[in-house]
């Protein structure tokens, strides 16, 4: 069961930081400039369609850091055997830029989506909206990634549990250090 969990733990990690990137980029002072809206302003049925908390900043920083973890992934993999024992799957034929690069695009992805249906159900920005808050990443990163890899069955439904108990768990980390409002 550990090796199930450290599998999902470290095949999910470039979508789960790439998240989180995407929120750290807006607290970032030379960064916060460019935040211009994926949305474009534009509205549906009288509602903007994503609102403001997604720019196109927290898709390049998603992206970025997808890619950058996935690198570092295959890097540990090609250099530590004991890595190579714990994680099911070949990363040294993978490629971290295509496969970084989905994760981390489909954890914001699902974010968006999410947030139309937010939007559209008159849920605040920054308001919870439970269990959708801690499942959209999740979702959208394993989504986009069966464009490139697909895994057993029993490794999407351990790394689903894992990664959906690990949001509130980086929320209320967040809050302790002052960059989230709520703690859940």
């Amino acid at each position: 069961m550990f090796e199930s969990i450290f599998f999902s733990l470290w095949f999910f990690a470039p979508s789960g930081l790439a998240n989180l990137a995407a929120f750290l980029a807006g607290k970032i002072g030379i960064l916060k400039k460019f935040n211009y809206p994926v949305d474009c302003h534009k509205k549906f049925k009288g509602k903007r369609i994503l609102g403001n908390h997604k720019t196109f900043r927290g898709f390049a920083a998603a992206i970025v850091i997808g890619i950058l973890i996935c690198a570092i992934q295959v890097w540990f993999y090609e250099t530590f055997s004991g890595i190579r024992q714990l994680v099911p799957l070949d990363y040294s034929s993978l490629d971290p830029v295509f496969l970084g690069a989905l994760l981390g695009f489909g954890a914001l992805f699902g974010d968006a989506v999410k947030s139309f249906f937010k939007r559209q159900n008159n849920v605040l920005p920054g308001e919870s909206w439970f269990p959708f808050d801690q499942v959209d990443y999740i979702v959208g990163g394993v989504a986009f990634s069966l464009l490139y890899i697909q895994l057993p069955f029993a490794d999407y439904i351990i790394l689903f549990i894992v990664w959906f108990l690990m949001h509130p768990l980086m929320t209320f980390i967040g809050y302790l250090f002052k960059l989230r409002k709520k703690p859940l």
